[in-house]
Protein backbone atom coordinates (compact mmCIF):
# COMPACT_ATOMS: atom_id res chain seq x y z
CA UNK A 1 0.00 0.00 0.00
CA UNK A 2 1.27 3.50 -0.83
CA UNK A 3 2.21 5.95 1.89
CA UNK A 4 -0.58 8.23 3.08
CA UNK A 5 -0.57 12.01 3.33
CA UNK A 6 -3.24 13.84 5.33
CA UNK A 7 -4.54 16.80 3.33
CA UNK A 8 -6.36 19.24 5.61
CA UNK A 9 -8.77 21.18 3.44
CA UNK A 10 -8.35 18.60 0.70
CA UNK A 11 -11.88 19.13 -0.62
CA UNK A 12 -11.19 22.77 -1.43
CA UNK A 13 -9.81 24.41 -4.54
CA UNK A 14 -6.05 24.09 -4.07
CA UNK A 15 -6.24 21.13 -1.68
CA UNK A 16 -8.11 18.96 -4.19
CA UNK A 17 -5.53 19.67 -6.87
CA UNK A 18 -2.83 18.70 -4.37
CA UNK A 19 -4.65 15.41 -3.81
CA UNK A 20 -4.59 14.77 -7.56
CA UNK A 21 -0.86 15.55 -7.68
CA UNK A 22 -0.19 13.28 -4.69
CA UNK A 23 -2.06 10.41 -6.34
CA UNK A 24 -0.09 10.91 -9.54
CA UNK A 25 3.13 10.85 -7.48
CA UNK A 26 2.25 7.48 -5.91
CA UNK A 27 0.89 8.64 -2.54
CA UNK A 28 -2.57 8.06 -1.07
CA UNK A 29 -4.12 11.42 -0.11
CA UNK A 30 -6.48 11.36 2.86
CA UNK A 31 -8.83 14.33 2.74
CA UNK A 32 -9.59 15.92 6.11
CA UNK A 33 -12.28 18.59 5.69
CA UNK A 34 -15.28 20.03 7.49
CA UNK A 35 -16.88 20.96 4.15
CA UNK A 36 -17.59 24.53 5.20
CA UNK A 37 -15.97 25.59 1.93
CA UNK A 38 -14.95 22.29 0.34
CA UNK A 39 -16.97 20.02 -1.92
CA UNK A 40 -17.55 16.29 -1.52
CA UNK A 41 -17.49 15.97 -5.31
CA UNK A 42 -13.81 16.99 -5.16
CA UNK A 43 -12.85 13.93 -3.08
CA UNK A 44 -11.76 11.64 -5.91
CA UNK A 45 -8.30 10.28 -5.19
CA UNK A 46 -8.39 8.76 -1.71
CA UNK A 47 -10.36 8.32 1.51
CA UNK A 48 -12.08 11.16 3.32
CA UNK A 49 -12.47 12.09 6.98
CA UNK A 50 -15.06 14.70 7.83
CA UNK A 51 -13.65 16.70 10.73
CA UNK A 52 -12.51 20.09 11.92
CA UNK A 53 -8.91 21.16 12.52
CA UNK A 54 -10.09 22.92 15.68
CA UNK A 55 -11.07 19.51 17.14
CA UNK A 56 -8.16 17.51 18.54
CA UNK A 57 -10.47 14.51 18.85
CA UNK A 58 -11.21 14.61 15.10
CA UNK A 59 -7.54 14.99 14.25
CA UNK A 60 -6.26 12.25 16.55
CA UNK A 61 -8.81 9.81 15.13
CA UNK A 62 -7.63 10.57 11.58
CA UNK A 63 -3.95 10.20 12.48
CA UNK A 64 -4.62 6.95 14.36
CA UNK A 65 -6.60 5.48 11.45
CA UNK A 66 -4.35 6.44 8.53
CA UNK A 67 -0.88 6.96 10.09
CA UNK A 68 0.15 9.57 7.50
CA UNK A 69 3.82 10.13 6.73
CA UNK A 70 3.13 13.79 5.94
CA UNK A 71 0.57 16.56 6.23
CA UNK A 72 -0.46 19.28 3.80
CA UNK A 73 -2.42 22.12 5.35
CA UNK A 74 -4.92 24.05 3.19
CA UNK A 75 -7.78 24.37 5.70
CA UNK A 76 -7.82 28.12 6.13
CA UNK A 77 -10.12 31.08 5.60
CA UNK A 78 -8.75 33.04 2.65
CA UNK A 79 -10.82 36.13 1.83
CA UNK A 80 -8.88 39.31 2.55
CA UNK A 81 -11.97 41.49 2.66
CA UNK A 82 -13.73 39.18 5.12
CA UNK A 83 -10.66 39.17 7.35
CA UNK A 84 -10.99 42.95 7.66
CA UNK A 85 -14.63 42.58 8.74
CA UNK A 86 -14.24 39.56 11.04
CA UNK A 87 -10.62 39.17 12.17
CA UNK A 88 -11.54 36.98 15.13
CA UNK A 89 -12.86 34.18 12.91
CA UNK A 90 -9.66 34.26 10.88
CA UNK A 91 -7.47 33.96 13.93
CA UNK A 92 -9.66 31.24 15.43
CA UNK A 93 -9.46 29.08 12.30
CA UNK A 94 -6.15 30.06 10.71
CA UNK A 95 -4.16 30.36 13.93
CA UNK A 96 -5.82 28.25 16.63
CA UNK A 97 -6.90 25.56 14.16
CA UNK A 98 -3.50 25.41 12.49
CA UNK A 99 -1.67 25.14 15.82
CA UNK A 100 -4.02 22.31 16.78
CA UNK A 101 -3.21 20.51 13.52
CA UNK A 102 0.53 21.06 13.93
CA UNK A 103 0.45 19.71 17.50
CA UNK A 104 -1.49 16.61 16.43
CA UNK A 105 0.91 16.01 13.53
CA UNK A 106 3.95 16.42 15.76
CA UNK A 107 2.55 14.06 18.40
CA UNK A 108 1.77 11.51 15.67
CA UNK A 109 5.38 11.53 14.49
CA UNK A 110 4.68 13.06 11.09
CA UNK A 111 7.90 13.47 9.11
CA UNK A 112 6.85 16.34 6.83
CA UNK A 113 4.48 19.27 7.28
CA UNK A 114 3.74 21.44 4.25
CA UNK A 115 1.93 24.69 5.05
CA UNK A 116 0.09 26.72 2.43
CA UNK A 117 1.04 30.28 3.26
CA UNK A 118 0.66 33.39 1.13
CA UNK A 119 2.42 36.37 -0.38
CA UNK A 120 0.05 38.43 1.80
CA UNK A 121 2.56 37.91 4.63
CA UNK A 122 4.82 40.43 2.88
CA UNK A 123 2.43 43.35 2.80
CA UNK A 124 3.36 46.37 0.70
CA UNK A 125 6.33 45.45 -1.50
CA UNK A 126 9.60 47.35 -1.06
CA UNK A 127 11.23 45.49 -3.93
CA UNK A 128 9.61 43.81 -6.94
CA UNK A 129 9.86 40.94 -7.57
CA UNK A 130 9.88 39.89 -3.92
CA UNK A 131 12.15 37.14 -2.63
CA UNK A 132 11.84 35.23 0.64
CA UNK A 133 14.05 37.72 2.53
CA UNK A 134 11.57 40.55 1.92
CA UNK A 135 10.27 42.10 5.15
CA UNK A 136 6.99 40.53 6.29
CA UNK A 137 4.51 43.18 7.37
CA UNK A 138 0.98 42.05 6.42
CA UNK A 139 -1.69 44.62 5.60
CA UNK A 140 -4.65 42.56 6.80
CA UNK A 141 -5.67 39.93 9.39
CA UNK A 142 -5.57 37.19 6.75
CA UNK A 143 -1.90 37.80 6.06
CA UNK A 144 -1.14 38.17 9.77
CA UNK A 145 -2.83 34.85 10.56
CA UNK A 146 -0.60 33.09 8.02
CA UNK A 147 2.54 34.83 9.26
CA UNK A 148 1.86 33.73 12.84
CA UNK A 149 1.80 30.09 11.72
CA UNK A 150 4.99 30.52 9.72
CA UNK A 151 6.62 31.78 12.92
CA UNK A 152 5.25 28.83 14.92
CA UNK A 153 6.70 26.43 12.37
CA UNK A 154 10.03 28.29 12.41
CA UNK A 155 10.21 27.87 16.19
CA UNK A 156 9.39 24.16 16.02
CA UNK A 157 11.87 23.59 13.20
CA UNK A 158 14.70 25.31 15.04
CA UNK A 159 13.95 24.24 18.60
CA UNK A 160 12.53 20.73 18.26
CA UNK A 161 13.50 19.61 14.75
CA UNK A 162 9.94 19.38 13.43
CA UNK A 163 10.39 19.50 9.62
CA UNK A 164 8.17 21.92 7.73
CA UNK A 165 7.92 24.02 4.61
CA UNK A 166 5.85 27.19 4.18
CA UNK A 167 4.84 27.85 0.57
CA UNK A 168 4.01 31.49 -0.03
CA UNK A 169 1.97 31.39 -3.16
CA UNK A 170 0.83 34.37 -5.09
CA UNK A 171 -2.46 34.38 -7.06
CA UNK A 172 -3.71 30.83 -7.55
CA UNK A 173 -5.77 30.41 -10.70
CA UNK A 174 -6.70 27.88 -13.38
CA UNK A 175 -8.07 24.37 -13.02
CA UNK A 176 -7.35 20.73 -13.75
CA UNK A 177 -6.95 20.62 -17.56
CA UNK A 178 -9.37 17.68 -17.69
CA UNK A 179 -12.00 19.78 -15.87
CA UNK A 180 -12.51 17.23 -13.09
CA UNK A 181 -12.01 19.89 -10.40
CA UNK A 182 -11.51 23.64 -10.37
CA UNK A 183 -12.27 26.90 -8.62
CA UNK A 184 -15.67 26.79 -6.89
CA UNK A 185 -16.42 29.17 -4.04
CA UNK A 186 -19.83 30.06 -2.65
CA UNK A 187 -20.19 32.98 -2.76
CA UNK A 188 -17.56 33.56 -5.44
CA UNK A 189 -15.21 36.50 -4.89
CA UNK A 190 -12.21 35.71 -7.10
CA UNK A 191 -11.59 37.70 -10.24
CA UNK A 192 -11.40 35.03 -12.96
CA UNK A 193 -14.61 33.13 -12.09
CA UNK A 194 -16.42 36.43 -11.55
CA UNK A 195 -15.32 37.57 -14.99
CA UNK A 196 -16.48 34.26 -16.47
CA UNK A 197 -19.90 34.65 -14.88
CA UNK A 198 -20.09 38.10 -16.46
CA UNK A 199 -19.13 36.63 -19.84
CA UNK A 200 -21.88 34.02 -19.44
CA UNK A 201 -24.46 36.69 -18.65
CA UNK A 202 -24.86 35.54 -15.04
CA UNK A 203 -23.63 38.90 -13.70
CA UNK A 204 -24.38 42.41 -14.90
CA UNK A 205 -21.02 43.91 -15.74
CA UNK A 206 -17.63 43.69 -14.08
CA UNK A 207 -16.06 46.25 -11.74
CA UNK A 208 -12.32 46.80 -11.35
CA UNK A 209 -11.42 47.57 -7.73
CA UNK A 210 -9.17 50.57 -8.19
CA UNK A 211 -7.74 52.00 -11.42
CA UNK A 212 -5.52 54.71 -9.90
CA UNK A 213 -2.55 52.66 -8.73
CA UNK A 214 0.99 53.56 -9.80
CA UNK A 215 1.19 50.74 -12.33
CA UNK A 216 1.45 50.68 -16.11
CA UNK A 217 -2.32 50.98 -16.63
CA UNK A 218 -3.50 52.04 -13.16
CA UNK A 219 -4.79 48.63 -12.09
CA UNK A 220 -3.24 46.17 -9.62
CA UNK A 221 -0.46 43.89 -10.82
CA UNK A 222 -0.64 40.27 -9.74
CA UNK A 223 1.41 37.13 -10.35
CA UNK A 224 -1.10 34.48 -11.50
CA UNK A 225 0.13 30.92 -10.94
CA UNK A 226 -1.64 27.80 -12.19
CA UNK A 227 -3.16 25.71 -9.42
CA UNK A 228 -1.55 22.58 -10.89
CA UNK A 229 1.87 24.24 -10.60
CA UNK A 230 1.07 25.02 -6.95
CA UNK A 231 0.01 21.41 -6.37
CA UNK A 232 3.23 20.14 -7.96
CA UNK A 233 5.27 22.38 -5.66
CA UNK A 234 3.54 20.89 -2.62
CA UNK A 235 4.62 17.41 -3.70
CA UNK A 236 8.16 18.69 -4.30
CA UNK A 237 8.18 20.20 -0.80
CA UNK A 238 6.88 16.96 0.72
CA UNK A 239 9.62 14.93 -0.96
CA UNK A 240 12.21 17.51 0.06
CA UNK A 241 11.27 17.07 3.73
CA UNK A 242 10.99 13.30 3.50
CA UNK A 243 14.51 13.33 2.10
CA UNK A 244 15.78 14.70 5.40
CA UNK A 245 15.66 18.47 4.89
CA UNK A 246 14.65 20.73 7.77
CA UNK A 247 12.55 22.96 5.53
CA UNK A 248 12.02 26.67 5.13
CA UNK A 249 9.89 29.14 3.18
CA UNK A 250 9.50 29.34 -0.60
CA UNK A 251 7.68 31.67 -2.98
CA UNK A 252 5.38 30.13 -5.59
CA UNK A 253 4.82 32.42 -8.55
CA UNK A 254 5.78 32.82 -12.17
CA UNK A 255 7.86 35.96 -11.72
CA UNK A 256 5.67 37.79 -14.25
CA UNK A 257 3.13 40.41 -13.29
CA UNK A 258 -0.20 40.89 -15.06
CA UNK A 259 -2.45 43.90 -14.57
CA UNK A 260 -6.17 43.47 -14.03
CA UNK A 261 -6.88 45.07 -17.41
CA UNK A 262 -4.41 42.72 -19.11
CA UNK A 263 -6.07 39.74 -17.43
CA UNK A 264 -9.50 40.87 -18.58
CA UNK A 265 -8.19 41.25 -22.12
CA UNK A 266 -6.97 37.64 -21.95
CA UNK A 267 -10.34 36.49 -20.65
CA UNK A 268 -12.13 38.30 -23.48
CA UNK A 269 -9.82 36.57 -25.97
CA UNK A 270 -10.24 33.04 -24.57
CA UNK A 271 -14.00 33.23 -24.02
CA UNK A 272 -14.76 35.17 -27.18
CA UNK A 273 -17.35 37.03 -25.10
CA UNK A 274 -16.48 40.67 -24.38
CA UNK A 275 -18.40 42.23 -21.51
CA UNK A 276 -18.70 45.72 -19.99
CA UNK A 277 -16.09 46.73 -17.44
CA UNK A 278 -16.38 49.67 -15.03
CA UNK A 279 -13.87 51.20 -12.64
CA UNK A 280 -14.67 51.41 -8.92
CA UNK A 281 -12.82 52.41 -5.72
CA UNK A 282 -9.86 50.56 -4.31
CA UNK A 283 -10.49 47.59 -2.05
CA UNK A 284 -9.22 47.84 1.52
CA UNK A 285 -6.08 45.79 2.18
CA UNK A 286 -4.92 45.49 -1.46
CA UNK A 287 -1.33 46.10 -2.56
CA UNK A 288 -0.54 47.76 -5.89
CA UNK A 289 1.92 45.12 -7.06
CA UNK A 290 2.68 41.56 -5.97
CA UNK A 291 5.17 39.60 -8.07
CA UNK A 292 7.27 36.63 -6.94
CA UNK A 293 10.96 35.94 -7.18
CA UNK A 294 10.79 32.13 -7.48
CA UNK A 295 14.55 31.51 -7.70
CA UNK A 296 14.76 29.73 -4.34
CA UNK A 297 12.01 27.23 -5.17
CA UNK A 298 13.75 26.42 -8.44
CA UNK A 299 17.20 26.03 -6.92
CA UNK A 300 16.23 24.14 -3.75
CA UNK A 301 13.03 22.25 -4.62
CA UNK A 302 13.69 21.85 -8.33
CA UNK A 303 10.29 23.40 -9.04
CA UNK A 304 9.43 25.54 -12.01
CA UNK A 305 5.97 26.66 -13.20
CA UNK A 306 4.91 24.98 -16.44
CA UNK A 307 1.66 26.77 -17.31
CA UNK A 308 1.26 30.15 -19.03
CA UNK A 309 -1.38 32.79 -18.34
CA UNK A 310 -3.21 31.65 -21.46
CA UNK A 311 -3.20 28.07 -20.10
CA UNK A 312 -4.57 29.35 -16.80
CA UNK A 313 -7.48 31.18 -18.41
CA UNK A 314 -8.26 28.39 -20.89
CA UNK A 315 -8.26 25.65 -18.22
CA UNK A 316 -10.32 27.79 -15.86
CA UNK A 317 -12.82 28.58 -18.61
CA UNK A 318 -13.21 24.88 -19.49
CA UNK A 319 -13.89 24.05 -15.83
CA UNK A 320 -16.19 27.01 -15.25
CA UNK A 321 -18.44 26.14 -18.17
CA UNK A 322 -18.66 22.57 -16.83
CA UNK A 323 -19.52 23.86 -13.36
CA UNK A 324 -22.23 26.23 -14.54
CA UNK A 325 -23.77 23.64 -16.85
CA UNK A 326 -24.05 21.15 -13.96
CA UNK A 327 -25.59 23.63 -11.49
Amino acid sequence: MSQTVLVAGGAGYIGSHACLALKQAGYTPVVFDNFSNGHKAFVQWGPCVEGDIRSRVDLDAAFDTYNPIGVMHFAGLIEVGESMKDPLSFHENNVSGAINLIAAAKDAGVQAFVFSSTCATYGEPHDVPMDETHVQKPLNPYGRSKLIIEQVLNDLRELSGFPSVALRFFNAAGADPEARIGEWHEPETHIIPLAFDTALGLRNGFQINGADYETRDGTCVRDYIHVCDIAAAHVKALNYLLGGAKGGAFNLGTGDGTTIKELLDGIHKVTGRPFPVTEGPRRSGDSAMLVADNTKAFEVLGWRPEYSLENIVADAWRWHKTLRQSN
